[in-house]
């Protein structure tokens, strides 16, 4: 198996020897792609060819398309690093990324071709991320195996999706609320490995040796297990003023362990500071969300965009940059684009949550948040695109 992995990377293009180069390239693509087309939606211009109701084709495409696709490409690169294993590559990866774009495409033509053939094609894509991700991390005997658990439980919520938006539920907004709950934590998991781990290193590298961040502590898994309960009750009980207050109260926690990890001290570096941004949505979010279900004047959108354009968005870009510059061998440093890049992200954020609390002209704000997101990841995309098909800096067969 060894022998074959490692002719597998010899042979194969530079675009195909990491989960990271084909699902990140492929969900920021997707991710300009799916929201041009949500917005000539919005202004009358087009009638998607899908099966589902356009406002659940867009939230589903964003949640399980796009974050879908990064999820891959993360897990699929982190894995070689977790476990001392080769990376899949070659064909099996080409056909892995294969079959997430027939999903998108099933998903869009889906009153074409019919809703049990983008399900068949939706889940099953899930089910081979997730398979493929598990023979990785069992058989190096890894400890990732609850991230890989999360992935699976992601795909549970792309089915409930599918099921919803066939009407075989009461509640048709359940699958979306399991992804957004399964995303935060997530990114409350990983976030608090690599934001303090980045940002000690960078202290540390210019001899700032006080109050340094510090790994995962009790006080991190509580915070994790109260944001946990609390996105659970969300999940199963939208409109409980239980879940609203266990959601303030996990809001107000995040930001107390976010402040712990010196994001203003590494403000001078935007790869480090961005990452600080992006996980400072959590706390809004969460907070905005629970003050959603305690006071009817606070919108639940600016709650879910707060977490979705907000978090998610500015977390995914964050990492994609940032990995895309290690894994190709080049330096850790942002260059002026890619500033540009997290001004707009921040700014599509920003725009979009503020439209969604009346702060400011909602279609204006609207459509303004979408343009500057979406240009963020047409930056992405002609910045990195190059160094996604391209070989390692370096090395010759990397």
């Amino acid at each position: 198996m060894l022998a074959l992995r490692r002719a597998r990377m010899a042979a194969s293009p530079p675009f195909l020897r990491g989960g990271f180069r084909p699902f990140f390239f492929l969900g920021a693509l997707w991710a300009v792609v799916a929201l041009t087309l949500w917005l000539l939606v919005l202004w009358g211009v087009l009638a998607l060819p899908t099966a589902f109701p356009p406002v659940a084709w867009h939230r589903h495409e964003m949640l399980f398309g796009f974050v879908g696709a990064v999820v891959a490409g993360f897990l699929l690169t982190a894995i070689p690093n977790w476990t001392g294993r080769l990376p899949i590559a070659g064909l099996p990866l080409a056909g892995l990324a294969g079959l997430w774009a027939a999903a998108r495409l099933a998903m869009l033509f889906s009153a074409v071709t019919g809703p049990a053939v983008a399900a068949f094609l939706d889940i099953g894509f899930y089910l081979v991320l997730v398979g493929v991700a598990a023979r990785e991390v069992l058989a190096a005997k890894n400890r990732n195996l609850p991230l890989v658990g999360i992935v699976l439980l992601l795909g549970v919520a792309n089915s409930v999706d599918h099921a919803a938006a066939l009407g075989l539920l009461s509640d048709p907004d359940i699958g979306a609320r399991a992804a957004i709950a399964l995303i935060v934590v997530m990114i409350s998991l990983v976030g608090g490995r690599i934001i303090p781990s980045f940002t000690r290193n960078w202290m540390t590298k210019r001899g700032m040796t006080e109050r340094l961040p510090s790994q995962p502590t009790r006080v991190d898994m509580l915070v994790l297990g109260l944001s946990g309960i609390a996105l659970l009750a969300w999940v199963a009980l939208p409109d409980s003023r239980l879940a609203g207050w266990l959601l303030l109260g996990a809001g107000l926690f995040q930001t107390l362990r976010l402040s712990r990890w010196g994001g203003l001290r590494s403000a001078r570096d935007p790869l480090v500071l961005i990452l600080h941004v992006g996980y400072l949505w959590v706390p809004v979010g969460l907070l905005l969300l629970g003050g959603s279900i305690l006071d009817a004047s606070i919108p639940r959108s600016a709650a879910i965009h707060a977490l979705t354009a907000g978090a998610m968005s500015t977390m995914i870009l964050a990492v994609m940059t940032r990995a895309t510059l290690g894994h190709t061998g080049r330096a850790l440093v942002a260059t002026v684009q890619t500033i540009l890049l997290y001004c707009l992200v921040s700014l599509g954020a920003v725009l979009r949550v503020t439209a969604g609390l009346g702060l400011i002209d909602y279609t204006i704000g609207r459509d303004a948040a979408a343009v500057a997101w979406a240009t963020a990841f047409v930056l992405y995309l002609a910045i990195y695109g190059p160094m996604l098909f391209g070989a390692r800096l370096g090395e010759e067969n990397a």
